[in-house]
């Protein structure tokens, strides 16, 4: 019989008598409008610098000018396991794809319900909470702080509504149980997604290429081209993510007429495999079921753009 991997000890009974507070959110209340315009002037510039462009928009504007000459997609394809060689090879084409396997040996797939309350139960997390679709991309959204067994218990509850959901957490206990491969030449942090059964993160793109690790449970994505954001009706979040109004799950093509000519195409990601989702692509992702998930952004030159 197969041991059971050791995992660090994070229970309440053995967690220090007061909990470590979450840093807090930042605060642009009281900026002028000067004020708030240079802070995101130097955003602008060093997310630039990170990824080794002269400037964001023109490495969005180099995005779609790639996929725009791309062949349309009609179903996102299942490949094995990649090596690096391979997935960058393979990802330079510039279009989605899911690799089976990949993270089906984490040792965080292979735990249960009970061994994350006991284990990592008195870890501090920010609960996206309320009407978080309609206000996913605005800086006041409503948020919630509690130790991740207090979340468990609220989301597992029998209520009707939007169930309150962890979203792009950096849960690095977790990350102590995952085996990321190094597919990117620089990444970002790995970042967790927990949740019940009809948790969503609305339509959306990042213009950094993302691979997606779904551990536990099923999520259904819906995937866009980037020329297709003029169909979308997107609005800004900051220069490397824009969201969209637009709801593939329930579409509302009187209000968003220009979405019947977006090429969208939808794709269900199961345990232990992992999904591409190349620098942007417009996604849309809602759990089918009880959903541990997580994900790492590049931060580098798209591999789309990498014979540019």
């Amino acid at each position: 019989m197969t041991q059971r991997p050791p995992f660090p000890s994070h229970s309440p009974e053995s967690a220090p008598s007061k909990t470590r507070r979450l840093p807090p959110r930042a605060d642009l209340t009281g900026l002028s409008v000067e004020e708030v315009a240079a802070r995101k002037q130097a955003r602008d510039q060093r997310d630039a610098q990170i990824r080794g462009v002269a400037s964001v928009a023109g490495m969005r504007q180099a995005i779609r000018e790639a996929s725009a000459v791309l062949p349309a997609v009609q179903a996102i394809p299942r490949i094995g396991p990649q090596k690096t060689a391979a997935f960058r090879e393979r990802a330079r084409a510039g279009l989605p794809f899911i690799m089976t396997g990949m993270a089906s040996r984490w040792p965080l797939a292979a735990m249960d319900m009970e061994g994350l309350r006991q284990h990592f139960g008195a870890l501090p997390v920010r609960a996206r909470v309320g009407d978080y679709i309609n206000t996913a991309f605005a800086p006041d959204r409503a948020m919630q702080d509690m130790t991740l067994v207090d979340y468990l218990e609220q989301a597992l509850r029998d209520e009707s509504g939007l169930p309150p959901y962890l979203g792009n957490l950096e849960l690095r206990a977790l990350n102590a149980l995952c085996h990321w491969p190094g597919f990117f030449e620089k990444m970002g942090p790995p970042r967790f997604w927990i949740g019940p059964a009809g948790c969503i993160t609305p339509l959306h793109c990042d213009y950094d290429d993302n691979v997606f690790a779904q551990l536990w449970g099923r999520k259904r994505v819906w995937l866009a081209p980037p020329h297709h954001d003029r169909y979308l009706y997107p609005k800004e979040a900051n220069a490397i993510l824009f969201g969209s109004p637009f709801d593939p799950d329930h579409p509302d093509l009187e209000r968003f007429p220009l979405a019947r000519q977006a090429a969208l195409v939808c794709c269900e990601v199961q345990p232990g495999e992992m999904l591409y989702i190349p620098a942007g692509w417009y996604h849309q992702v809602s759990s089918l079921t009880f959903s541990l998930s997580s994900n790492r952004w590049a931060r580098g030159r798209p591999l789309v753009l990498s014979g540019a």
